[in-house]
Order: C-alpha cells, then structure tokens, then sequence
C-alpha cells in the first residue's frame, strides 16, 4: 500500500506540468538573471585566471548554488501533493480507510524526496552541459560522485525543512505563497543573486545559519575545484564568493557541511514528527 501511494503521488506530480515547472522558476530565474546581468560581475573576481578559465570557474560556482537552490524548491513542489489532498478533504478520506496514517505520511515524504531527487539530478545535468558548452569539461568520476552524495544530502535537509514548514500549511493559497517566498529567497540564501562577501554581516550570518546554503558551499568546491585547484584561489576570493565559510576566524572543514546537511536532515524530521503527533491528537 505504500508503495502504490508513493507511486500516485509521483503520476499526480509528474502529470502536473505547471507544478513541475513552478518546482524549477525559482533555479530558471537564477539562470537567467546570471546570462543577463550576474555573469559579468562574477567573473571579476577570477581576473587573474585566463578568459576561458574564468569563464569555467564561474559558471560552475554559479550552477553549485543553482542545483542547491533546485533541491530546496523541487522538494516543495513534491509537497504540494499532500496540501491539495488537505484542501479537498481527500486526506481524511484516506485516514477514514484501513492504511494506517503513518504510512501516508511517509508516502508523502518519499514521494517528496524522490521528485527532489530526480528534479535535482536534472538540473545538475543540465548545469554540466551548460558549463560544457560554454567550453568548461566535465566532472571527474570522483568529482561526479561527490556531488552526487551532496545532492542527496541537500535534499535530505531540504524535504525536512519543507516537511515542517508544510505541516502548518492547510490551503492551496497559503501554500503558493509559500512557494513564491521560498521561491524569492532562495538565490540570496545560497549566496547566487550577491556572493555572500558583498552582503552586510547580519546577512552573511543568516546565510551561514541556513543549512542549504552549506549544501551550496559543499558543491562549490567540488565544482569549481575542475576549474582551479582550491590551493591556488586565494583565501579572501573563496570567502568572498562563499566557497568557504569562515566561522569564529576558522575555515570550515569540508566533512562539516555535510554534517551540518545530515543534522538537519534528523533534526526537522524528529520537530515534524512532533508537530504531526500532535495535530493526531487534536484531531
């Protein structure tokens, strides 16, 4: 039974080409405005590298926070399944037959993480041939399947911070608008709209404090080290475009994003468990 409502709620996403869409403005509107308007101010910052490497360096720091961005928007789309099935009472009808409520639930969460999952992994690809053709190369196989695991954690952390925020979320309006606002938000949280060293220090702050926006860190590096070795950018320049972060006057270790990201991950599904016991209880 589970299987079969993680297999619905999959048709009812995929079906929806105007969700799928919506899941992907927020990373579409990123793209573009960087081909209009960010490129060009970008690349200052590798003036010192030759125009083709330079070229490479930012579109790969500029598709990093794309994909991270991407995880956190498709995992809110996977959701909206489950807003709509509380819109229209079609909730209750479940709840009112012999699956238990927990396995909706869970369903709802797979079939939220799967869509992030695929959705995140397209636009990676789609990010590595956009850096190819502009003549940059691929990932590495060890690069590639870094990445890779960084996704998978970036969803992670992303579908439970979703999770929550959709637990308290009763109408198809109040759910749009959450999307737009993440939506908005989303390119300055991972640091692409500004590179976070151009923002007041409040801001860097909060941007240090999102979990995504470590997921974005994290694919950077591996990123951009195809184009220069992280040992000849200097210290300021990986500060200043969020290539690193630099907290309490120490460089944060690579092993500790992905902590961070699978801290996440454990934390805000155990607060979403919480939240839904106790709408179980009320209810």
């Amino acid at each position: 039974m589970l299987k079969a409502m993680v297999i619905r709620n999959l048709k009812l996403y995929f079906r929806d080409k105007a969700a799928v869409f919506f899941s992907l403005l927020g990373v579409l509107i990123i793209i573009l405005l960087y081909v209009l308007f960010l490129g060009k101010m970008i690349a200052q910052t590798a003036e010192g590298f030759s125009d083709a490497v330079a070229r490479f360096f930012t579109d790969s720091w500029v598709m990093a926070g794309v994909i991270a961005s991407a995880t956190m928007t498709t995992c809110l789309g996977g959701f909206g399944i489950m807003v709509e099935d509380k819109a229209k009472n079609i909730s209750k009808d479940f709840e009112s037959s012999p699956i238990p409520r927990s396995k909706l639930v869970l369903a709802y969460i797979i079939s939220s993480v799967v869509i992030g999952l695929i959705m995140s992994v397209f636009t990676f690809l789609l990010g590595e041939l956009y850096i190819v053709m502009l003549g940059g190369e691929f990932l590495s196989l060890h690069g590639l399947l870094k990445a890779l695991g960084i996704i998978v954690l970036s969803v992670g952390a992303s579908s439970a911070i979703v999770f929550l925020l959709v637990t308290f979320i009763k109408s198809m309006n109040a759910f749009s608008n959450l999307s737009i606002l993440i939506g908005t938000l989303i390119g300055f949280l991972t640091g692409v709209y500004v590179p976070i060293g151009n923002l007041p220090v409040f801001i860097q702050n909060v941007i240090k404090i999102f979990p995504i926006s470590h997921g974005a860190a994290a694919l950077r590096q591996v990123m951009v080290q195809e184009a220069i070795s992280l040992e000849h950018i200097p210290a300021d320049i990986k500060a200043f475009m969020g290539i690193e972060f630099e907290v309490g006057g120490n460089i944060m270790p690579f092993w500790l994003y992905l902590a961070i990201l699978f801290g996440t991950l454990v934390v805000f599904y155990f607060l979403s468990v919480l939240v839904v016991s106790k709408c179980k209880v009320r209810s």
